[in-house]
C-alpha cells in the first residue's frame, strides 16, 4: 500500500476546483435541508445536473475501469468532495453498486438499455435482498418467482429497500426452486418498478431516513429481466454483496477507501471536531473545558477511537466504524450538553452533528447484515477460527 502523498497535476487541480464549484452550485443549503426533512437521500435536481455534466456515465466507466471513465485520481477527488459536501447519494450509490452485474449478466437489449439510461440520469435502481423475517442472510430468500410461459410471477416482501420510490428497477433475489439447498435456488431479476402488483410503503428509521417495504403480489415480468442463469442468483448477486460487505481488497495505488462506511466516518469525524472546537472556546471566567482533565482524557479516547476506525481496512473498518459511531457519539453529546440535541438548522447548532450520529449509528450496525454476523465473518474467514457453534453443548457423559 502506498500513502505516500498525492500531488495533482494542473490537470487533476483544474479538476477538483471544477467539482468543488459544481457541488457548491447545486448541493445547497435548500438540497441538504429538504434531504433532511424527507430522509430520502436523492435530490432529482442534483442527479439531473451531473447527468448533464457527464459524471454519472464517468463515475460508472471509472468504477469499473471502462475506456472513458474517471481516472483513478479523478474517481478520488470526486467521492472525497462529494463527501465533504454531504450530498444527497444513497440512491446514487446502490445504482453503482448494482452496475456491474447489469453489465455482466443481462440480457443485451436490457443491458443497453438500463445503462443508457443509468449515464442520462433516468434509471437508478434499489436492493431487493432483505425480507420481514429473513435476517441477515439473503440466501434463506422466501420470495417467489415461478415461471409461466416466457414470463415470471413473482410473490413476496422485501424490507430495507432504500431509494426504491426515486428508482425505477429493483435487482430483487428470488426463490425459483424452493426444494434446492438455499445457494442453488435462487434467481435475479431487474423488476420494474412501475409493473402491476409492485407496492411500495414507507418506513421512516430512527434518524429520519426513509426506507421502504416493498410488496410483490402476482408481478408479472418478461424473462428479458432476468440476471444470469435460472438458479445461480448466487453467482451474480455476490459480488455487490461483497461490496456492500467491505470484503473487496483495497487497490495498491491507495487511491480507494480503506474500507466501507467511509462516509459515515465523515459525520463522526466532523461532529467530533465540533465539539473539540467547543471545548476549547473561553468561557465568561476564562477557563477552557478542554482543560479539565475529565473532558479532555474523554474526548481523547473518542478522537483516537475514530482516527482508528477510519484508518482500519477491510471488513474490519466496517465493524470498527460502526462501533465508533455507537461508542463516541453518546460521549460527545454529554460534552455538548443540551445544545447538541438542537435541530440542526437552528443557528449555532453545529454540535447537533453528535446526536444525528447517535440515531444514526444503530442502523450503520445492520446496514448488509448485523455487527455481530460481521464479527463471526471476520472470524471465520479472515482469523480462521472455524464456525460458530450455536448449539447447547452436549451434556457429559455419564458411567
Amino acid at each position: 500500500m502506498d500513502f505516500s502523498k498525492v500531488e495533482l497535476t494542473e490537470d487533476e487541480k483544474a479538476f477538483q476546483a471544477e467539482v468543488r464549484e459544481f457541488l457548491d452550485t447545486y448541493v445547497t443549503d435548500e438540497v441538504r435541508k429538504h434531504d433532511r426533512d424527507t430522509g430520502d437521500n436523492f435530490d432529482i435536481g442534483v442527479h439531473r445536473a451531473l447527468a448533464e455534466k457527464g459524471w454519472l456515465e464517468k463515475e460508472i466507466k471509472g468504477a469499473e475501469g471502462w475506456e472513458g471513465g474517471f481516472s483513478r485520481v479523478e474517481s478520488r477527488i470526486w467521492h472525497l468532495e462529494r463527501r465533504k459536501a454531504e450530498f444527497p447519494w444513497v440512491t446514487w450509490g446502490t445504482t453503482v453498486l448494482i452496475a456491474h452485474s447489469v453489465a455482466m449478466f443481462a440480457k443485451p437489449e436490457l443491458r443497453d438499455e438500463v445503462l443508457q439510461g443509468i449515464y442520462d440520469g433516468d434509471i437508478r435502481m434499489c436492493l431487493g435482498y432483505t425480507e420481514p423475517e429473513g435476517g441477515s442472510d439473503v440466501a434463506t430468500c422466501k420470495t417467489r418467482a415461478v415461471r409461466d410461459g416466457d414470463d415470471w410471477v413473482i410473490n413476496g416482501s422485501k424490507m430495507f429497500t432504500t431509494g426504491a420510490h426515486n428508482c425505477q428497477y429493483c435487482f430483487l433475489i428470488t426463490n425459483t426452486d424452493p426444494d434446492a439447498r438455499k445457494h442453488k435456488s435462487l434467481t435475479m431479476f431487474l423488476v420494474p418498478l412501475d409493473t402491476p402488483g409492485v407496492e411500495i410503503q414507507p418506513l421512516w428509521t430512527v434518524d429520519g431516513d426513509r426506507t421502504n417495504i416493498v410488496y410483490y403480489s402476482d408481478v408479472r415480468i418478461s424473462d428479458k429481466y432476468r440476471l444470469g442463469e435460472v438458479n445461480e442468483g448466487w453467482t451474480v448477486v455476490r459480488e455487490p454483496l461483497n461490496k456492500e460487505h467491505g470484503v473487496v481488497d483495497a487497490v495498491i495505488d491507495g487511491l480507494d477507501d480503506v474500507s466501507i462506511l467511509q462516509h459515515q466516518g465523515m459525520y463522526i469525524a466532523k461532529a467530533a471536531d465540533a465539539v473539540v472546537a467547543e471545548a476549547a472556546k473561553e468561557g465568561p471566567d476564562g477557563t477552557r473545558r478542554i482543560d479539565d482533565p475529565l473532558v479532555s482524557v474523554r474526548l481523547g479516547q473518542s478522537l483516537a477511537k475514530v482516527e482508528a476506525a477510519l484508518a482500519s481496512p477491510h471488513m474490519f473498518g466496517r465493524v470498527a466504524l460502526a462501533q465508533a459511531m455507537r461508542d463516541v457519539s453518546p460521549v460527545l453529546m454529554d460534552i455538548a450538553g443540551p445544545t447538541s440535541v438542537l435541530p440542526i438548522d437552528e443557528p449555532g447548532a453545529d454540535l447537533s452533528r453528535a446526536e444525528y450520529v447517535y440515531r444514526w449509528s444503530p442502523l450503520t450496525g445492520i446496514y448488509g447484515g448485523t455487527l455481530e454476523v460481521f464479527r463471526n465473518m471476520i472470524a471465520q474467514y479472515i482469523l480462521g477460527l472455524g464456525k460458530p457453534v450455536y448449539a447447547a453443548p452436549k451434556a457429559p457423559a455419564t458411567s
